[in-house]
């Protein structure tokens, strides 16, 4: 069941690695199975990992009016203005409440405002759910697969036209 809550989006800090790590935790776990060791352990992060994500990427989260843990993502910009995405996760509690559209909007609309015109996401096989919600979003499949800890990684891009 979906949250009829507001929620509000904003910059992570590194007092929200606790948050941000319970976020990955558990938005993962239904797939833990499905993943290698490796690629499970790149995908819900240590607290190593996720220091350096806030080295390298700009982290999103969305929590709810009562400060509770509802989403993340993070992303960053690299050579030739191309964004990244990485980490999408939203609560159970919060699916379908349009967290993940509006993490969505607003790390593109942070990247575009950076100068981004394409930016890339990579994903796995068992989440469907997450690869329907990309289509959706104007994600396409690139073609490019590689190696994640044993299992295939593949590429989605979107053209930011007049974004």
């Amino acid at each position: 069941m979906a949250r009829s809550a507001p929620f509000l989006v904003r910059q992570a800090t590194l007092a929200d690695a606790e948050g941000i790590l319970a976020c990955l935790a558990e938005a993962f776990a239904p797939f833990r199975e499905q993943y290698t060791p490796g690629a499970f352990a790149d995908t819900v992060l240590s607290e190593k990992m996720l220091a350096g994500r806030f080295a390298s990427m700009t982290i999103l989260v969305a929590e709810g009016t009562a400060g509770e843990f509802a989403g993340t993502v993070a992303a960053s910009l690299g050579r030739d203005l191309e964004g990244h995405l990485r980490g999408m996760a939203v609560r159970a509690a919060w699916q379908g409440s349009g967290v993940a559209a509006e993490l969505l909007a607003d790390a593109e609309s942070m990247l575009w405002t950076r100068g981004c015109r394409r930016i890339t996401l990579d994903t796995t096989a068992p989440l469907e759910r997450a690869i329907a919600f990309y289509r959706r979003h104007g994600y396409a499949p690139t073609g490019r697969v590689q190696d994640f800890f044993g299992m295939p990684l593949y590429e989605y891009a979107k053209e930011m036209d007049g974004e």
